[in-house]
């Protein structure tokens, strides 16, 4: 009776910390073991506590002892036997024996074209906000609505996204304690946050009906408590949120599969949670709706692109020889390109710290990598170059954002004063990071633009060039900083033309005809780089 009453005890405070832990009843995923040594451990205890004392007398002293039951020693046994089990498997599963598997975590596309896969910078589609200038701004507008700003606060997700072809940084608002939870509970989560990530306007997206489940609602609201009761054994990845084409909040769960216990993690499909009625879908990888941007998380990539390049020619080279051993460097962007958004990272050799080999790009969406054979200089030189052009000043740089200028890699930086404001736009060419030139903000990123192509020199590439004789329909001019540009309208599109292109522009009038080259795009305004 009394190892009855035990094992219901157990049992009892084994579902009071399953509630509160919530482990994936998985056998690849540590925390089911961890969850299960705490059971045991439970039990041994209440076994210990309920065991009778005897009175034992030795050399005419009266102590009082405890039997040792044998749950103790079966316990202990158990508990050191499975997580040796854990270690040793995990070993035969590593790297040293399974370099290969490692290395082919990740499949990469190693013969990318920079010029041909990446298009022509579209500076009106150009992500110039850095994750922490758009909290900045996101906050500023939760402050400016003084009946939410006691209840709710801004939660620091800000997940990029591409939202109807606009580029936004996108975060769910969150109850600002426990007691706010209670209090708002009934109508929930009023609403989120979105910035657009390149004319930096903010603002709070109210729902007709609040988001009930959340990463900081309690009990059975819960997100994370919520889905583990809907997927007992499924392994969860790196929740993100998101909105789909019509603006209704979800959040974003990868399902994950382990080899061994928590070993070289594969993303198998996601997981799309509404957040309003706790409803959710599991899909598979290759199925996930193009709506969602985000299915493989920035860290998991980056360990699996750095175990592709660490592991090319095994284990023991990856150690002692480091023969075309390489690895991304430290931090990363995101591009998006074609409704995707791409992680961006430099690789660079492990035995080089000043310059990149190239970088790669992922589809966050399908995992799909592409290796660019770039050379150049590594992110944090071409950021301490642009710093070192502003070192009176004090600014700091953004990581850079990788962009196509007229055929050429060039990095692009924000540069941001001490209380996180953009002051200067730095343009560095990636091959020689001592070409830059930074530009005051307050004048656009065109005119950056404009004053780093004339400072640097830089050769157009007649061979890139789309070369069109078109006609005239419209015609108008206007002076920007200084610079003189012809606005030419012509079969419904529009060209943007330099006046120290040709000297005959002035001459031009609607009706005649113009020949002229440009880089192929997509932006509204064609800027044209020669006229012939």
């Amino acid at each position: 009776m009394k190892k009855l009453i035990n094992i219901l005890i157990t049992i009892i405070i084994g579902a009071i910390l399953y509630y509160f832990m919530l482990p994936a009843i998985n056998l690849n995923n540590i925390s089911f073991y961890i969850y299960l040594a705490f059971i045991l451990i439970t039990y041994t205890i209440i076994d210990v506590m309920t065991q009778k004392q005897v009175e034992i007398f030795r050399k005419g002293r009266r102590l009082n002892y405890t039997n040792v039951p044998k749950s103790v020693t079966i316990t202990s046994i158990v508990i050191f036997s499975v997580f040796l089990l854990i270690l040793l498997a995990n070993f035969i599963c590593s790297p040293v024996f399974n370099a290969k598997s490692y290395q082919q975590r990740i499949k990469v596309n190693e013969d990318g074209n920079f010029k041909e896969d990446i298009p022509n910078v579209d500076f009106t589609k150009l992500p110039l906000l850095d994750r922490a200038s758009s909290e900045v701004l996101g906050d500023r507008v939760m402050g400016q609505v003084s009946d939410l700003v006691s209840q709710f606060n801004v939660s620091t997700q800000y997940t990029q996204i591409n939202y109807n072809d606009s580029i936004i940084r996108v975060t769910p608002l969150e109850y600002a304690d426990p007691i706010k939870w209670f209090t708002n509970r009934k109508n929930g989560i009023v609403g989120y946050i979105t910035v657009d990530s390149v004319n930096g306007e903010s603002k709070l997206i109210k729902l007709d009906k609040g988001m009930k489940y959340s990463t900081s609602a309690l009990f059975n609201e819960k997100l994370e408590r919520k889905l583990r009761f809907s997927y007992p054994t499924t392994n969860f990845g790196k929740i993100s949120f998101e909105i789909d084409n019509e603006g209704n909040p979800y959040y974003i769960i990868p399902t994950i599969k382990y080899t061994a216990v928590g070993l070289k993690a594969k993303v198998t499909g996601v997981i799309i949670f509404n957040p309003i009625t706790g409803e959710s879908k599991k899909y598979q990888i290759d199925d996930v709706p193009t709506w969602v941007d985000i299915a493989y998380s920035a860290d998991l990539i980056i360990e699996q692109v750095d175990n592709w390049g660490m592991y090319k020619n095994g284990f023991l080279n990856s150690i002692f020889g480091q023969k075309n051993v390489v690895n991304t460097t430290e931090g990363y962007n995101y591009l998006v390109m074609n409704d995707d958004v791409y992680l961006y990272t430099g690789i660079t050799s492990v035995v080089s710290d000043e310059s990149n080999l190239g970088f790669i790009l992922t589809n966050m969406r399908t995992g799909e990598t592409t290796f660019y054979n770039v050379p150049g200089a590594e992110e944090y030189s071409a950021m301490r170059s642009a710093e070192g052009q502003v070192q009176d000043m004090g600014y700091s740089s953004t990581f850079p954002l990788l962009i196509n200028l007229n055929g050429t890699p060039t990095y692009l930086v924000s540069l941001k004063d001490s209380s996180g404001l953009v002051k200067m736009y730095g343009f560095i060419d990636v091959k020689d990071y001592q070409k830059v030139v930074v530009t005051d903000s307050s004048k656009g990123i065109i005119a950056a633009k404009d004053n780093y192509l004339k400072n640097t020199k830089k050769e157009v590439q007649e061979d890139e060039l789309t070369i069109k004789e078109i006609k005239v329909d419209s015609l108008n001019t206007a002076n920007i900083n200084g610079y003189t540009y012809y606005y030419i309208t012509s079969d419904n599109k529009r060209y943007k033309i330099s006046i120290s292109l040709s000297d005959t522009l002035p001459f031009i009038k609607p009706n005649d005809t113009i020949k002229i080259g440009y880089y192929d795009t997509e932006a509204d305004i064609i800027e044209v780089e020669k006229v012939y």
